[in-house]
């Protein structure tokens, strides 16, 4: 990413704020040892502004300029490491108008806001260094984190290159999950051939990826499950670059490669959702509504079907369409795959507005106005989940409008979710992650080449 692009980033940071801001990459967490280290990834908001993942560094910027704060690598780095760049190297790369040892830092704070990282050992340093808590932000800090959200909520062009990229990669792994399921006996088969390609693009999973017979569970990341025949296989799986921009795709298909004729039904609907979203949005319009459009085309679908009973409006009002869709329509992607969700409601939710407590909107994780430069997934999905479809208070509430006895008609339904990423463009939208197919010929069509 080029460093003039990373420049304009701090001079926009710098209109929106007066105080001098310090923002921290932090470190490796451990695991179970601290030579044993999980792969380091850098604060997103370190990221944005200095153009490099650097472990351990700080950065101070005031009125556009930027001072590191770094150490050298100690001499002994190079023979686990390899030779480290020099620290004044280093500065030059991110544009640094000046760079000092870390141990530094304490004597630039005064008056400074700052962004808590999620690195407990980095935040305890925080809290330390700045004599207060950092989380959840308050004055100062609080003034920043709303300027920094109002800068990354839409995407300038050298991160459309990124998101561009990691698209592109996420949607090759997904073919190659399509193309071994085939052969493959287990989940984890299906999960290495798909990861497998992320790796060797030089770039990593952006989530844990879920790859599962059990589409029900949203977030199934076991892979041990033997493909049966009659299996649906729900692959949610994304890259991120090396600079940490995040791609996030979702298709459900047959392992059998053929749809028996309930699935289908499923799949379609799900389908018709995603598209009646993706064809809604365009600036201006509310997020909110584009997941109710999804809960009324879903409630809809399952009238048409007999699993629902009822009128639309009304269902959806009372959240009927929630049993079996009980998630948000989507979230923001960028710089992570859940872009700016460390900062909670204060990023997803618009000044004003709090996250309700309905069954059927209180996972929305974004409630904001679509803007052009927005990019956002919209993933639809149909689920039978027993913990909510056995739920005593949820099964007498809606006794009256589930045709039970119809929807174990569908038992080889467990979970379809169809997830695409999509930019909000000032005449509409552009689907990065448009290449791979989602209509139940191309899937059966692709599989069936596979096969």
């Amino acid at each position: 990413m080029s460093l003039t692009t990373i420049k304009l980033r701090r001079q926009r940071l710098a209109q929106l704020v007066e105080n001098p801001v310090i923002l921290f990459s932090g470190g490796a967490v451990s695991r179970n040892f601290p030579a044993n280290r999980f792969p380091f990834r850098a604060s997103s908001h370190f990221l944005y502004f200095a153009g490099l993942p650097l472990e351990n560094a700080v950065i101070r910027l005031e009125n556009g300029k930027l001072e590191l704060f770094l150490d050298e690598a100690p001499p002994g780095a190079a023979l686990w490491q390899g030779e480290m760049p020099k620290l004044e190297a280093i500065a030059a790369s991110i544009g640094a108008d000046a760079f000092y040892p870390l141990a530094e830092l304490s004597e630039y704070t005064a008056n400074a806001a700052t962004v808590a990282v999620c690195d407990p050992n980095t935040y305890q340093y925080q809290c330390e260094l700045f004599n207060r808590l950092v989380a959840p932000p308050m004055g100062k800090d609080l003034a920043l984190v709303k300027a920094i959200v109002s800068l990354r909520l839409t995407h300038d062009e050298a991160a459309l290159v990124e998101l561009r990229k990691a698209a592109a990669v996420a949607i090759a792994a997904h073919q190659a999950g399509m193309r071994a399921t085939d052969g493959a006996k287990t989940e984890a088969e299906v999960r290495g051939a798909m990861e497998g390609v992320i790796i060797a693009q030089n770039m990593s999973c952006a989530y844990g990826s879920i790859v599962t017979v059990h589409g029900e569970v949203l977030h199934n990341e076991r892979y041990d499950h033997q493909l049966q025949p009659g299996d649906l296989l729900l692959a949610d799986v994304g890259a991120e670059t090396s600079l940490g921009w995040a791609s996030d795709i979702t298709r459900t298909w047959p392992v059998s490669g053929k749809f028996s004729p309930t699935q289908r039904d499923i799949y379609e609907l799900v389908l018709a959702a995603h598209d009646a979203c993706i064809e809604k949005i365009s600036p201006g319009v509310e997020y909110r509504e584009i997941h109710l459009l999804a809960a009324a085309v879903i409630a809809q679908g399952l009238v048409d079907l007999g699993i629902l009973r009822g009128n639309v409006a009304d269902l959806v009002a009372m959240d009927a369409h929630a049993l079996f869709f009980p998630h948000g329509i989507g979230h923001l992607l960028g710089l992570d795959v859940h872009d700016l969700e460390d900062l909670g409601d204060l990023a997803g939710y618009e000044s004003g507005r709090v996250r309700s407590d309905r069954f059927g909107l209180g996972y929305l994780r974004l409630d904001r106005p679509l803007q052009a430069g927005m990019l956002v997934t919209i993933e639809p999905g149909f689920y039978q989940v027993p913990a909510i479809l056995t739920n005593r208070d949820l099964r007498a509430k809606y006794e009256t409008v589930v045709n039970w006895e119809r929807l174990a008609q569908f038992q080889d339904v467990r979970g379809i979710r169809i997830e695409d990423d999509v930019l909000v463009t000032p005449s509409g939208t552009e689907i990065l992650t448009a290449e791979l197919p989602n209509s139940v010929t191309a899937i059966e069509s692709l599989l069936m080449v596979n096969g």
